[in-house]
């Protein structure tokens, strides 16, 4: 697992922690910082031999992934944002999973949001994955999301053109080459909704690029209406899915 990190010493400590705390005998962990002022190479220093950690200048996110994974030979690989968390036990679950189902390439779960101070503010249970749904709108939580090395070694690194939507480049990538993808049901991940996110702060590139996407996947650039129309399906049987979770008919 990879985290890219840039001046989130505040949120940083218990993303590690979140990863190292669950004790999976096979992890490799590094932590990949865009050369952080705000005291992150203090907190990397004080994690001891738990991590592996570089602090020195990058291009951006996407750059800092593709360093992190530089070198490593792992056969299952994943990348945590340095504000977010993975829940207890997904790491076992995830590498069970994979050893069970041989020809699955992709997997996700569903999410947990929360706040500033850690607190959860609501979640996402999601139907079963929906390739044509995927087209029109990335809908996988990123932080939730592992694959297998013959998928980065086939369509990777991660594009550094992209700044806000790498992940989706990548999942799109991914379902062109036919990679098989398979929606856990089970929550993996929390993702920490606060002021300073990237995701908020970089809305407007996030629009130019969810549009060169998919203008590739699709062949035409779609209207709002048309992705409406194309997810509506989706969304409804994720609106079921989550009441089917609150009233407790599902489980995870």
């Amino acid at each position: 697992m990879v985290t890219p990190s840039y001046n989130q010493s505040q949120y940083l400590g218990v993303t590690i922690d979140s990863i190292v705390s669950q004790n999976y005998p096979n992890l490799y962990y590094h932590v990949q910082d865009g050369a952080s002022i705000d005291g992150t190479a203090d907190l990397l220093k004080n994690c001891g031999e738990s991590i592996s950690w570089t602090s020195e200048p990058d291009h951006g996110q996407s750059h800092a992934i593709n360093l992190g994974f530089a070198g490593i030979d792992s056969d299952i690989m994943a990348y945590l944002n340095s504000d977010d968390m993975l829940l207890p036990g997904t790491l076992a679950y995830v590498a069970d999973y994979f050893t069970s189902h041989p020809h699955v390439d992709i997997v996700y779960g569903h999410r947990v949001f929360i706040d500033r101070e850690g607190l959860e503010v609501g979640r996402a249970v999601l139907p079963p994955h929906d390739g044509r749904a995927l087209q029109y709108a990335d809908y996988i939580p990123q932080e939730t999301m592992f694959w297998r090395k013959r998928v980065w070694d086939r369509i990777g690194p991660i594009d550094e053109s992209f700044h806000y939507a790498m992940d989706w480049d990548f999942i799109l990538r991914a379902q062109e080459a036919g990679f098989k993808f398979v929606r856990l049901p089970r929550f993996l991940a929390c993702f920490r909704i606060h002021d300073a996110q990237k995701t908020a702060s970089t809305y407007a590139i996030g629009v130019r690029e969810m549009g060169i996407l998919r203008r590739r996947a699709l062949g035409f650039n779609p209207t709002q209406m048309q992705i409406r129309r194309a997810i509506a399906p989706y969304l409804a049987r994720q609106v079921v899915f989550h009441y089917a979770h609150k009233l407790s008919l599902l489980r995870y």
